[in-house]
């Protein structure tokens, strides 16, 4: 009995060896330079492991090798990682046709998933229908529309910080800013979004934040999730595993949908994306629809559900980086509190307008710096859906074929000195108006780059602006007794985030 077991085990263990290495020549077939993978978990086992951070694992990986390709392996998956700016410019905007999609995660025919039905998800004709239907959401006007609502919620979140007891002693408040900031974001999110007036510091336990959070927290069993579906996605879907907690995704799906009924019904306008979803399925009387396809209820929802995903921790990170790397340099916190004091003296101390933050140059230029130390992704994917080949250095060839996966490293190319000088340094003046002409676009990429970058990017740069402009209209920043200076990163996920937290000491301006 024995015997017969560790004879099927040692079979079992040996044709799952084999399945795992057996793309590990796949790039040596190709001529192109590779980093040595190891079964089952290909280059990525520090971060999977939670050994090291995903900034210090790609940006070692891309500088290992000079050229303008290199080949690596996420588990057994071979990628090819684009370091050239001009080949970045030929996969992600001249031959874009070639390279629609990301590649498939899970269980892309499920239609139930609330993530495979995203935007983000989506391929071909259904994506660009839908990145149609949703890109008006993101105009000019549209933000104006949406920055009252911000507005409201940053004006919220001011006084909750001036309502904690120790914020007006000599010494300051003291404060972790993740969960201060991610409130925040998802009040912002439950307003522009969902049509929901939540307060989540006076609320602090309300169904909303409280189905979000599960949702985007990663534990260890939402990681092995994660790791099971891209690997066994459509065995997953069988077995009926859901990716994110059912409970969860019920609470948005019913949301959602209720919420459309009954505006519809009580023929209700708001300036948020259940309204523009609405126009999508020609739900509003007196406005055509947008495209001819038919939404399904999970496609509509999906599209809540993406923006609540991305923005939930995408935006309140990049809030946090920020005031973190003010309160590390106080010379350039005290620029831009020149700025923003001239900003409030010439409104006479009422709220910002839409108008005045926009106009905000030293403002930007702070965020956008922000974004290239500390990217809200370290890598991008693209999928190659047509062969094609391209010519590289030496009489090299670079053969992509039909399903070859494609890898964009922001966060290795926001940090090679070769475009960036000093790459480590926190140096808004990059992008100042002699400056930012001299970045090429095709290495700076912190919300992705082409016809599929992030329709979210102008709402995450504008909610966390006027963030920004509160708390330092009314308090400095100040290194607190547990800041990590200079910042260190969290050891697991390809997410950034701080080991320790973002500790920010808050001192009222007199």
């Amino acid at each position: 009995m024995w015997l017969e077991l560790l004879i099927l085990s040692s079979v079992l263990l040996y044709l799952l060896y084999r399945a795992s290495t057996v793309n590990h020549d796949f790039f040596k077939k190709r001529g192109i330079p590779f980093a040595k993978p190891i079964p089952f978990v290909g280059n990525f086992w520090e971060i999977l492991m939670g050994g090291r951070s995903a900034l210090h694992v790609f940006s070692e990986i891309y500088n290992e090798h000079n050229g303008k390709v290199y080949g690596i392996f996420d588990q057994n998956q071979p990628i090819f990682m684009i370091k050239d700016p001009e080949l970045i410019k030929q996969i992600t905007v001249k031959d874009f046709d070639h390279f629609v999609n990301h590649r498939t995660f899970g269980n892309a025919d499920d239609t139930k998933d609330l993530f495979a039905a995203s935007l983000f998800m989506m391929h071909d004709g259904k994506w660009k229908d839908m990145r149609s239907t949703l890109s008006p959401a993101f105009t000019g006007s549209k933000m104006r529309s949406m920055f009252q609502l911000m507005n409201e919620v940053a004006q919220h979140t001011l006084t909750h910080l001036k309502s904690l007891p120790e914020v007006n002693s000599p010494q300051g408040l003291e404060l972790e800013i993740k969960d201060f900031i991610t409130r925040y974001t998802n009040d912002i999110i439950a307003s522009t979004a969902f049509g929901l007036q939540v307060n989540s510091y006076r609320d602090a336990d309300n169904e909303f934040y409280r189905s979000g959070k599960t949702m985007t927290t990663f534990t260890f069993k939402q990681g092995l999730k994660f790791f099971l579906f891209g690997y066994f996605g459509k065995l997953m879907s069988l077995l009926k595993i859901e990716l994110f907690d059912k409970k969860s995704s019920n609470y948005f799906m019913r949301l959602v949908l209720d919420a459309m009924r009954y505006r519809q019904e009580h023929n209700i306008f708001r300036p948020d994306m259940i309204n523009m979803l609405m126009e999508a399925r020609g739900m509003l009387k007196g406005h055509d629809k947008i495209t001819n396809r038919e939404w399904t209820d999970i496609d509509i929802v999906g599209q809540c559900f993406l923006f609540f995903f991305a923005g939930f921790e995408t935006s309140s990170s990049l809030s946090c980086f920020t005031i973190h790397e003010l309160m590390e340099n106080p010379d350039i916190q005290e620029k831009l509190f020149e700025e923003i004091e001239e900003v409030n003296q010439q409104l006479n101390g009422q709220p910002p307008t839409y108008e005045a933050i926009m106009e905000m140059k030293y403002m930007d230029m702070v965020l956008k710096e922000s974004l290239r130390k500390w990217p809200p992704a370290t890598v991008v994917d693209r999928k190659c859906n047509e062969d094609i080949t391209y010519d590289l250095e030496d009489g090299m060839k670079l053969e992509l074929k039909k399903g070859d996966g494609v890898w964009l490293p922001i966060a290795a190319l926001h940090r090679d000195a070769k475009y960036f000088e000093n790459p480590t340094k926190f140096d808004p003046e990059r992008f100042s108006e002699e400056n930012k002409d001299a970045i090429n676009q095709f290495v700076y990429l912190p919300f992705g780059v082409g016809p599929r970058n992030c329709i979210g990017s102008r709402f995450a740069l504008l909610e966390t602006k006027v963030l920004v402009y509160y708390l330092m209209r009314d308090f400095k920043f100040e290194k607190a007794s547990k800041s990590c200076i200079p910042l260190e990163v969290k050891a697991s996920g390809f997410q950034l985030a701080a080991k320790d937290g973002f500790w920010i000491k808050f001192v009222p301006r007199v």
